[in-house]
């Protein structure tokens, strides 16, 4: 098989300058999602796009944002509409980059990246091949109105070099057969289907079509490493007594700490303190929770639900069980959220992270294991390795 990418069978080891990022985005929403790409961006080091609808290029000029992707503005789409736009950005992006490209990602402009654990996670994979990569949706009615075999494109997606070259040549042809489809991202799935490729799931990209508190969900991420977020606008804060854009710059002073940082984050840890027996359930940069019971991992590892689905209108709403929230003094958590992080020597170098408590839990100790309470402590640290995380 042959490539038009200058060096892509290189059998180095894959970086982010291998990635090519494709991120849809209008006139109504780029002013208000800026700050969202500009969090996770690398001015110099991403490659990439973000394609304006409803603009024309004089509008944009001189682009202003030094520290986030140079812009595009979509190909005339008004016969198919938005939908049919951001079904062709993945032309768009290889016809302007297609040199040393391994991995083509398509987004939104309120998707955040989390580049190192992304550029791991597409390590594993042969760019060579066919692959079409994601996560589908958290909540069962986006799926049935889309579909259980989709990746969407808020959590974001990745598609190998291989499969993106196999599909431009034809790809205005296939968006015109399954036109009718609601939503781009459904259509490129049904056109990468034609290619005889299913979706590789990846649990760390996140649509979070979900509403609300979503602390109970980031609490007890799956053990795979964070690779998105998205539709922050539409869910609580997630950091106590923060807005919204202060509790992401909060979170990228973890994930800006480096590779080291970035492959434990929202990584759960469970463990033990038997003589008061309590169970601690650790998110790596970001809470820790301290139940006045011993559990088993089986039921810490199940998300606390804090949140309300995207939609109602199907059952079950989510596809991953969830604990209910109740006043039950052994099962309610006590909650501390990540402060600050830092690097400290001690013996060998570690990474100090610290949690404090924002607010109290409001309840009498469990009784039936000795009123151990955990009401007195305000904050506790955890020391970790300086190394990256071996999955």
């Amino acid at each position: 098989m042959r490539f038009k990418g200058d060096n892509i069978q290189d059998d180095s080891p894959t970086n982010v300058s291998h990635l090519v990022f494709g991120i849809t985005s209008s006139s109504r929403t780029w002013k208000n999602r800026i700050t969202y790409i500009e969090s996770w961006w690398r001015p110099n080091v991403t490659r990439g796009f973000v394609f304006l609808q409803n603009f024309t290029k004089y509008q944009l000029l001189p682009w202003p944002y030094s520290s986030c992707s140079p812009f595009k503005v979509s190909e005339d789409t008004s016969k198919g509409g938005q939908v049919i736009g951001m079904a062709r950005v993945v032309a768009e992006t290889f016809k302007m980059e297609n040199k040393s490209v391994r991995w083509y990602i398509m987004a939104h402009d309120d998707t955040i990246f989390f580049l190192d654990n992304l550029v791991e996670v597409l390590s594993k994979y042969d760019h060579r091949k066919y692959f079409y990569m994601g996560m589908t949706s958290e909540t069962h009615a986006s799926n049935v109105a889309h579909s259980f075999n989709m990746a969407f494109g808020g959590g974001g997606y990745a598609l190998s070099y291989a499969l993106v070259e196999a599909m431009v040549e034809n790809l205005d042809v296939c968006i015109k057969r399954y036109q009718t489809f609601y939503g781009g991202d459904h259509i490129l799935q049904s056109c990468v289907a034609d290619f005889g490729v299913s979706l590789t799931q990846e649990k760390g990209f996140h649509q979070i079509d979900l509403h609300g508190d979503i602390s109970g969900f980031l609490s007890a991420h799956p053990q795979s490493p964070l690779i998105s977020l998205h539709h922050l606008d539409y869910v609580d804060p997630i950091f106590p007594f923060m807005n919204r854009s202060q509790s992401l710059s909060h979170l990228m002073k973890v994930a800006k700490n480096g590779q080291l940082s970035q492959s434990r984050l929202l990584q759960q840890s469970i463990c033990y303190h038997k003589p008061k027996n309590w169970t601690f359930s650790i998110s790596w940069g970001y809470s820790i929770q301290i139940h006045e019971s011993i559990f088993p991992p089986s039921f810490i590892q199940i998300p606390l639900q804090t949140f309300i689905p995207w939609s109602k209108l199907f059952k079950p709403f989510f596809l991953f069980n969830t604990r209910l929230p109740n006043n039950n003094s052994c099962e309610a958590p006590h909650v501390f959220f990540f402060e600050s992080i830092m690097k400290m020597r001690s013996g060998n170098y570690h990474l100090l992270t610290n949690y404090t408590r924002r607010y109290s839990r409001k309840l009498p100790p469990c009784s039936s294991n000795g009123n151990h309470s955990a009401d007195h402590l305000s904050e506790i640290h955890v020391l970790s390795p300086m190394k990256k995380l071996d999955w």
